[in-house]
């Protein structure tokens, strides 16, 4: 037995070959179906940020409750899978969202995510003190860039400027930080400084600026400490250094395009031209020869040339960046914004028909008992809905609403008057004995009868006080009716 043991011992490795296992390829191991409505998160601060208390709060912070739930994926990544689609979409559209006061990164679900997922948030940014000559909507784009990739700008030239900013959307990369200022040199000499205020961004490192971390772990600050000596850190961190060339000898495009034309934007950090399109520019000089080469060569200079002015072309040929929408929304995914236009042209609309006739006076005048369909529109409810569809003779015209009634609080509801009649047994028990029989009979039909007569006389009365009193059209004054 101890020998057979010793040889089973002696059979083991410790360096045995790790087969990895072959998920099996079937729907019940597949969760893509539930996956389509949900969104896949990450925090950016996860000391700050407890993932299980993440997952039990942001369905209340929502306020959907029981319409989604999350997962708990790691450390610091989660999902919601939502019951609703519209509720998904809702919460993508509101932009950032924070937990414990710090920023979250949210997206879609994507089956294969890129390389750079939840690597990017979209933000609103205001944009203040923009030069007074550079009012346009590609010097804003310009300045927008300079944060992050811009992808819409709510800014209308025709309009007037009240809000001493301009807001531009970006999608902000949370490894950099948040940039509070840009001096910016104008063309005709002198400098300006454009100030950058983030919405909806809370708390941040106030050394480096940046949303991974707080103030007392932040890196910059361990390092100033251990070496009294802050560095330079900042954008230029991710251009080349100085004596590099981005084009090496033996490439293509060597000699062909100039080196201020290739490598990163020091002020954006991001590539002047998108590797995609140098790969391009390469095949297409590598496949000609001879004469075809250099003509080859020469359209690729014009073609960079003339779109060196033009910040859009150069965003959608260059970088393959969307070029950004421009909306006149100026207030758009700030929340509920109450305009009063409306209101302002259906109060000018009664100066507009001074002119016209009182159609629906001159009905009331003459007897009429025709319906009229007025076909007005109060903020998208029909005048059916009102109660304004139908005028006649004996009715006033001055709007009433059947729904609701006004009180200290508001609009309340009018609930329909109940009658409140005893039960049958109590009503037998109140009955006098007298009335059973046909004596009885002839009194309780006699006074059914002059009940109703008196009701008919307090109706009429009523009928003739109602119509006296002064009838009135909507938004067209007092009509002429005595």
């Amino acid at each position: 037995m101890s020998a057979s043991m010793d040889r089973a011992m002696m059979a083991l490795s410790m360096e045995e070959e790790e087969v990895p296992f072959d998920m099996p390829d079937l729907p019940d191991y597949c969760s893509s179906e539930d996956n389509v409505q949900s969104i896949i998160g990450r925090v950016l601060n996860p000391d700050c940020q407890k993932m299980a208390s993440l997952i039990l709060d942001m369905p209340r912070k929502w306020q959907l409750y029981d319409r989604v739930r999350g997962i708990a994926l790691s450390k610091e990544r989660f999902q919601f899978i939502f019951k609703y689609e519209h509720e998904m979409e809702m919460i993508l559209k509101k932009g950032v969202h924070t937990y414990n006061e710090r920023a979250l990164a949210i997206d879609r679900w994507i089956e294969k995510p890129p390389a750079d997922y939840l690597q990017f948030i979209p933000v609103w940014i205001q944009l203040r003190q923009i030069p007074v000559n550079h009012y346009t909507t590609k010097a804003i784009t310009a300045l927008g860039d300079l944060v992050g990739k811009v992808i819409e700008v709510a800014f209308d030239p025709k309009r007037s400027q009240s809000l001493g900013f301009v807001r531009v959307r970006v999608l902000f990369d949370v490894s950099r930080p948040i940039r509070l200022s840009k001096v910016v040199n104008l063309p005709g000499g002198g400098s300006a400084t454009v100030l950058y205020d983030f919405e909806r961004i809370q708390k941040r490192c106030y050394s480096c600026q940046r949303l991974t971390h707080q103030q007392d772990s932040c890196p910059l600050k361990l390092l100033k400490k251990q070496s009294k000596i802050l560095p330079n850190i900042g954008f230029a961190a991710l251009s080349l250094s100085p004596g590099e060339l981005f084009l090496k000898d033996g490439d293509p495009l060597f000699g062909v395009i100039e080196e201020k034309h290739v490598g990163l934007n020091p002020a954006t950090g991001r590539p002047k031209i998108a590797s995609e399109v140098l790969d391009g520019m390469r095949q297409y000089l590598l496949v000609a020869n001879g004469d075809e080469r250099v003509i080859r060569e020469a359209r690729i200079r014009s073609s960079l040339a003339s779109i060196e002015g033009d910040l859009f072309a150069q965003k959608s040929m260059l970088s393959l960046e969307p070029i950004p929408h421009v909306s006149k929304d100026l207030h758009k995914d700030k929340g509920i914004v109450f305009d009063y236009s409306k209101q302002i042209m259906s109060q000018g609309e009664p100066e507009m028909r001074r002119g016209e006739s009182k159609f629906m006076g001159s009905a009331i005048a003459a007897g009429s008992t025709r319906s009229y369909d007025l076909n007005l529109n109060f903020d998208g409810v029909s005048a059916d809905y009102l109660g304004l569809s139908q005028v006649s003779q004996g009715r006033p015209t001055v709007f009433s609403s059947p729904f609701s009634g006004a009180s200290s609080s508001g609009a309340n509801l009018l609930k329909p008057k109940t009658r409140r009649r005893p039960s049958k047994a109590v009503r037998k028990a109140r009955a006098p004995a007298a009335e059973t029989t046909l004596k009885g009979k002839e009194i309780v039909q006699a006074r059914i009868t002059k009940k109703r007569k008196v009701e008919d006389e307090t109706n009429a009365t009523l009928r003739a006080a109602k119509h006296i009193q002064t009838e009135m059209v909507p938004m067209e004054g007092p009509s002429n009716t005595q």
